[in-house]
């Protein structure tokens, strides 16, 4: 039975090729994508990714993915504009770690809630710093030498 589908499949195909129904797709005549390139497992998924637009970082367990937001997060409150947006982005983190400390998946990562607190009085340091930048006085220029006059007009001499 097999033997008769593929031969089946083969004619159409040779028809189809008769035809010239692959004479005009698109990539005719130019190699496989990846072909110079070692095998790996899981080319299908990294080239769903890239065609998709997703990040490596959008692919990884929620644990993992929470513990990067913590990690990421002093640098990320150093630049909000104001204590108000640093709390809410605290308490949105907060929110989550707690979310996934009542339903933990693999692999179990400990994440603990962040202190909003610490992270004000980090993002006040922060403020600090760039209010003593900018009232920093910018350092002096030197002062451009005057320029040399190549050709200087000379002075009618002095006959008395």
């Amino acid at each position: 039975m097999s033997d008769r589908i593929e031969s089946l499949i083969e004619a159409r195909i040779r028809a189809a090729r008769e035809n010239g129904e692959f004479d005009d797709l698109p990539g005719a005549g130019k190699p496989l994508p990846g072909h110079s390139e070692p095998y790996d497992e899981q080319w299908w998924l990294k080239e769903f990714a890239r065609r998709e637009g997703i990040s490596g970082g959008a692919m990884l367990p929620p644990s993992i993915q929470l513990a990067r937001q913590v990690e990421r997060l002093p640098d990320e409150v150093r630049r909000l504009p104001s204590e108000q947006r640093v709390r809410e982005t605290v308490a949105a983190l907060n929110r989550e770690i707690l979310d996934y400390q009542l339903r933990p998946s693999q692999p179990f990562v400990p994440v603990r809630r962040v202190d909003a607190d610490a992270m004000v009085a980090l993002w006040r340091e922060a403020l600090e710093a760039r209010f003593a930048a900018a009232r920093r006085p910018a350092p002096e220029q030197p002062r451009p030498r005057p320029r040399r006059r190549w050709f200087r007009r000379s002075e009618p001499p002095d006959d008395a």
